[in-house]
Order: C-alpha cells, then structure tokens, then sequence
C-alpha cells in the first residue's frame, strides 16, 4: 500500500509538472478550469500536520516554488523528505541542494522540528551554500544550540574522511520584524503579526510574484492585519480547526485554542472579507470530525472556492 501511494504521488506531481494545472491533488478531482493557468508561481503543501501525532501527515511547511526556485515556510517534521518526494517527481526546484530559503512563522516545536534536519540534510547531501533563515526573535538562539548540539557531527565531517564542504551547514539567521522582509528577481516577502496564544511574536506571510499573490496565515486567531494583507489575493492556505469537534473539547483546551487558531466559522468570515480566488485549508485540527464535515462548515456562510489541503498538494 505504501508502495502504491508513493506511484501516485509521483505520477500526480509528474503530471503536474508536464502539463501546467495549477493544481493536481491526491485523491481529489482536477481543479476548475480557473485554476489552470501558466503561472509560473504555485504554492505546494509539504506538510499539513498539527502537534497531534499523526501518521499520514508531515509536521506544517509548504515551499513556495517560482521560476524553479523555492522559497520555503516554515519546517515540520519531515519537511526534507517531503521536499525529495516531490523533487523525485521531477520538481527540480526542491532538489535538495536548493533549499537554501525559509521564512518561519513562530516557533513552536510542530513548526520548528525539522528545522536541524533543514539545515543539516541537505549539507550532507551537498548543499554548498549557507541556509537564509528568517523568522521571529529567539531563531538566533534556536539556531545557535542546534549548531552546538550537532558539533561532533559537523566536526567529524569536516575533518573526518567525508568530502563534506564549510558552508553548506551554516546559517544566516534574520530575525524580522513587520514589513518587507525579502525581495529579489522573483518574489517579493512582506511579514506581518498574528496573535497567537502567548506566543510575544508570531507572523503570517505574503507573496507576491509577476504572477500571483499567496498569502500564508500562519497559526493564528481571526486576525485583521490578515485581512488588510491577503484582501483580493491569488491563494490564501489558513489554519483552521473544526467549529463542532472544539464544542466537545475539554474547557481548558476550548481556552487555548480560541486564543490561538481559527475556527471554521471563523475562517468563513475571514474569507468573506478577503475574498482570495482560492482558499486552501491546513494545519486542520479535526478533534474526529471528517474533511467533509469541515468543508460543510465553511460553505454554510462562504460560497467560494475552498480546498482542503492535504500533503504534498499543489495549487
């Protein structure tokens, strides 16, 4: 079975890549027409998990790809065997070697565990120029104690018999604050803040391209700033969690997570005001409500097009 999944994945990507849809989801009907265009901007799901444990879902990340370049958010567990699943698929962008990239939301561990495999993977396997990391206040320290954690592995590799280079584990760290963050031939990077549960700082994304504007919600509560940022944009990918899963959660968690994320109905609301031509759904938090029965919720009150995100998803 695992086998079989893994053909598919390659084969949808591969059509993808081939043909130009904007979109080719596992499992999923083709996109609408308005969705298949020439745009050279696409925004891939990497990873749609949460902190939950969950088998069939990487920890949260998605690449950004443009001009066959890939500009990376956030880095869940597992984002750099993701980034080979679709590379493999014949998306030369995620090779391995070109992430050098990664805009990171906050830094909670479901966002931030696969941040030493991000700088150090693709080291091993032959990056050869430091890793560009931006993200809030602390990424320094973070960035520092990997480093220091992964001494004698890096010390062996530069001095031991592996033909290992001197640059490809190092990182240069930004730390951002709101505003444009980065900018060169392909994209422009404007961070802007959300509120996220007791988190001091914590950023949503947008992109903008020759083509297209992705905006990324990052982990959130209904957050004006979003609004005013993603207002009439291509693609917007939210978090969202299940309006009537949460009315069965435990009191302390019902206080937790509508100080942190967006409920369904919410995100209704959300995208009633930006009005995005697409809005992508991840980082779900279905507490053992369905994909459907989220949807369902969602188009109660919005009656654009909504998709719900799954791993390794294009649009």
């Amino acid at each position: 079975m695992i086998v079989r999944v893994r053909v598919v994945i390659m084969i949808v990507l591969a059509l993808w890549c081939s043909t130009g849809h904007s979109r080719q989801a596992i499992g999923q009907p083709t996109p609408n027409p308005a969705h298949q265009s020439t745009s050279r901007t696409r925004a891939m799901l990497l990873g749609t998990g949460t902190p939950n444990a969950e088998p069939d879902r990487a920890g949260a990340a998605l690449a950004i790809v443009v001009n066959r370049r890939a500009y990376l958010v956030d880095c869940g567990p597992g984002i750099v065997r993701r980034t080979v699943a679709v590379h493999e698929a014949g998306i030369d962008a995620l090779h391995v070697e070109k992430l050098t990239h990664v805009f990171i939301t906050h830094l909670h561990t479901d966002h931030t565990l696969g941040y030493p495999e991000l700088i150090l993977m693709p080291w091993v396997l032959g990056r050869k120029v430091p890793l560009e990391a931006y993200g809030p206040p602390g990424l320094a320290e973070m960035t520092k104690h990997i480093l220091e954690a992964y001494e004698q592995d890096v010390r062996t590799r530069l001095n031991g018999l592996e033909p290992a280079n001197a640059a490809g584990h190092q990182v240069k760290v930004h730390e951002i604050e709101p505003g444009l963050i980065y900018q060169d031939g392909n994209v422009r990077v404007t961070a802007f803040p959300v509120r996220h549960g007791a988190w001091r700082h914590a950023y949503g994304f947008r992109f903008d391209t020759a083509d297209r504007s992705i905006v990324v919600s990052g982990d959130t509560v209904p957050s004006p700033r979003l609004v005013e940022q993603a207002k009439g944009c291509d693609v917007l990918v939210h978090e969202v969690y299940s309006q009537s899963a949460f009315a069965q959660r435990p009191p302390e968690w019902q206080r937790y997570h509508a100080g942190s994320h967006t409920s369904t109905v919410q995100l209704a609301e959300i995208a009633r005001q930006v009005q995005p031509k697409l809005l992508v759904l991840t980082h779900q938090l279905l507490w053992g409500s369905t994909p459907e029965e989220m949807l369902a919720e969602i188009k109660q009150s919005y009656d654009g097009d909504v998709r719900y995100g799954r791993d390794l998803d294009v649009y």
